[in-house]
């Protein structure tokens, strides 16, 4: 078993775009692209013993992705993601669903122990055999100033509550959320004043070592309990935005793991995302200049 592992932990499905379908799921992506900057990513998922479950096995296998995914007896997960005219996604998520049912196993309990970053949403917790093995993962994990607990907020549909946000917040070291997600978590806590103002008392609240905020082509923001590290979006021609916020994220956790300062792990997962959202599909392969 490795050490240093980097785990995105939830859903991995089939994105079902307008031109066919494609690969997905924000652990998956986030493990995918962390795997491209050359650590130990792994996704932990579930998929349905049926023809759309092999496909994802034999597609991560085929991009040299690690899996510990099970095979249970609910199908493999779906979206019918239509796209804006400026490609921002909408989404219509299949419930009962194999990543909805994650089990947790000896197999999982022993990655946990050798686990240095996991990953994880509101998304996956919406059934309570997967919310369950969520938590058991983060209480097997060790927790040193080494280690790091990612929740990306990820708010989809109806698909959450107060109590998992609140639950997932206080186990979390760093949390991601965008714009649109801090206006519905904005009057859950109690949050005043602008959005730095917000970021800055939800950090406080719950002790976190960093809060990412994302704001679409408005730029992004990174705070920490001394520094805000501000940076513009750039301008491209966006293909769509499927999984550009993962692949934010996981360009950041994978700079910040190789020793960079927050401010350019920030500035380099700016230019990730950036060139993700030119491509089609949530899993491009990135070039050379970004994973150097």
């Amino acid at each position: 078993m490795k050490d240093n592992l980097v785990i995105g932990m939830g859903e991995a499905l089939w994105d079902v775009l307008p031109e066919g379908k494609k690969i997905g799921g924000a652990p998956a992506n986030f493990a995918y692209h962390v795997a491209q900057f050359g650590l130990n990513a792994l996704v932990v998922s579930a998929v349905g013993d049926d023809d759309l479950g092999r496909e994802i096995l034999d597609t991560f296998a085929q991009r040299g992705l690690n899996v510990e995914i099970a095979t249970v007896a609910q199908p493999t997960g779906t979206v019918q993601v239509t796209l804006s005219e400026g490609g921002i996604p909408q989404y219509d998520i299949c419930e009962g669903v194999a990543w909805d049912n994650i089990p947790f196993t000896p197999a999982l309990e022993e990655i946990a122990a050798h686990t240095r970053v996991v990953c994880f949403g509101s998304l996956a917790q919406r059934n309570e055999v997967s919310r369950q093995t969520i938590a058991r993962f983060l209480d097997a994990m060790p927790r040193t100033d080494e280690t790091m607990v990612v929740f990306d907020i990820n708010l989809r549909q109806h698909f959450y509550n107060e109590q998992v946000l609140r639950e997932s917040m206080t186990r979390c070291d760093v949390l991601k959320i965008n714009d649109e997600e801090l206006e519905i978590v904005a009057p859950m806590f109690g949050l005043a004043g602008t959005q730095e103002e917000q970021c800055r008392q939800l950090r406080e609240m719950f002790a976190l070592r960093m809060l990412i905020l994302t704001c679409g082509t408005d730029g992004s923001h990174v705070f920490t309990a001394s520094d805000h590290s501000f940076l513009p979006t750039p301008r491209v021609e966006v293909a769509d935005t499927v999984g550009a916020g993962d692949s934010f994220t996981g360009s950041f956790v994978a700079n910040i793991l190789r020793g960079l300062p927050i401010r350019e792990a920030h500035a380099r997962a700016v230019r990730t995302s950036a060139f993700v959202c030119t491509q089609k599909g949530p899993m491009p392969i990135l070039p050379e200049e970004l994973r150097a």
